[in-house]
């Protein structure tokens, strides 16, 4: 096997995708933080009871068996459609970005892998061993919660290069892949065929649609509004329908086309998503009520601990040990400029597992109170951590990423390109991926 850079600046198109879904997220970010702070400040003080109510109180159709609280419908309706922009993005990266080539894809991929196995481990080795704990929150530290990462981004690592960014969204993705499948297969209940069925004519239908150019939305929200619906009420977590959707989106351009379906779709649903639907989710599921509990008894239990320990420690391991054998393995070097410090760097920073985390914790222990406020003061505690931990490392990189992204954004011309896009040696003009650059181990 032939040595081969990973890591690599991404094309010029592909650098824009990233660029612009990544300043949505931001966006997001700090506005799930903000959220979540309200929430968190609300439920502790002496108002707290009307918090309570609140996410408590109950709406909608009961003849349809959807009368459920607001905090219900923010994780199965909001983050629905959340999921539906995961499922767009994964389509993206598997067919047209980072992923799309294979020996370009091992390394992130398999780094997100051991970003989820790990933590997970740590987890149930933790709660195993100890009186007390319970298993059932395994796939608690296994997300990343990439809004609230970039919010630290914006902060602490503004010059991040775009291939370090773009290994974070792909980190992101692949986890969030991995939390719906873990979602589907263990947090379900009481499935019911007949409806599964249903759910399955109404993905096949929406399949057949893009598959015939079918472009109207007289169509398509309907036909997602009752794909959800199906989905709900066959025991299988409503979520899924989201990222099954965006999957069955177009994302090649036909000739003539500017933008496919799915990016078109990308631009207009990932605002809503990153600005409406996380934060009042945020809002709803983190008001941690420690009047009753205590602070360090909710951290210190067996569960808290295996939730800090998972994504302090577990994440940042996981993705570096597994990228490292992957990439000793496959005869591949860091792209230039790029070292194992910051592939940990970036691994730190994927400890911040908020809004997936939160929805696990709420479907693992949602019928034990005190096991739930334990698991998601863990959480808050654990993403605090990682953001400073990786603010740390970023700050003490600073210099370094300075001086790359003074290389990446030269533009002598004026012609809007950045010059290291126009670079000959990489033998095609204007689309270098960085891979002419030398080996780097």
């Amino acid at each position: 096997m032939e040595e081969h850079n990973v890591l690599t600046r991404p094309s010029l198109r592909e650098r824009g995708w990233i660029l612009s879904y990544l300043r949505d997220e931001t966006v997001g970010g700090v506005l799930l933080i903000i959220a979540a702070a309200i929430a968190l400040i609300w439920v502790n003080s002496p108002w707290g009871d009307g918090y309570v109510s609140l996410v408590n109180y109950e709406v909608g159709i009961p003849a349809l068996g959807l009368e459920l609280s607001l905090g219900v419908w923010a994780a199965d309706a909001l983050l629905a459609i959340f999921f539906f922009v995961v499922g767009l993005e994964l389509k993206h990266e598997l067919i047209v970005g980072s992923l799309s080539k294979p020996s370009q894809a091992a390394v992130p991929a398999i780094a997100a892998l051991g970003g989820m196995v790990v933590p997970a481990l740590l987890y149930l080795a933790i709660n195993s061993s100890m009186d007390g704990g319970s298993t059932k929150g395994w796939g608690i530290p296994m997300a990343t919660d990439i809004a609230f990462a970039l919010a630290v981004l914006a902060v602490f690592g503004r010059k991040l290069p775009v291939a370090l960014r773009a290994f974070l969204l792909t980190l992101a993705v692949v986890d969030d892949l991995g939390a719906i499948a873990v979602i589907a297969v263990f947090y379900s209940d009481k499935f019911s065929l007949p409806w599964f069925v249903a759910a399955l004519v109404m993905f096949v239908a929406y399949g057949l649609a893009q598959r015939f150019r079918w472009t109207s939305p007289w169509f398509y929200v309907p036909v997602a509004i009752i794909a959800w619906y199906f989905t709900y009420k066959s025991g299988v977590h409503a979520t899924v329908a989201g990222v099954i959707l965006g999957f069955l989106t177009r994302v090649k351009t036909d000739p003539g086309e500017a933008e496919s379906p799915a990016d078109r779709l990308a631009h207009r649903i990932h605002p809503i998503s990153a600005g409406v639907a996380i934060p009042i989710f945020a809002f709803m599921a983190a008001g941690v009520d420690l009047r009753s509990l205590g602070i360090v008894d909710a951290l210190t239990a067996p569960v808290a601990l295996g939730v800090i320990v998972g994504l302090v420690i577990g994440k940042p391991v996981g993705i570096l040990l597994f990228a490292w054998v992957t990439a000793t393995f496959t005869r591949a070097s860091l792209a230039k400029g790029i070292a194992w410090r910051d592939v940990f760097a970036i691994g730190i920073l994927a400890g911040i597992g908020f809004t997936v985390a939160l929805l696990i914790a709420e479907l693992g222990y949602k019928s034990d109170y005190e096991t739930l406020e334990s698991a998601k003061g863990a959480i808050l505690a654990a993403s605090l951590v990682a953001a400073l931990l990786a603010a740390v490392v970023l700050i003490l990189r600073g210099k370094h990423y300075t001086r790359l992204a003074a290389i990446e954004d030269i533009d002598a011309n004026n012609d809007g390109i950045p010059d290291v896009y126009q670079d000959t040696r990489d033998g095609e003009t204007g689309n270098t991926s960085g891979t002419a650059d030398p080996p780097q181990r």
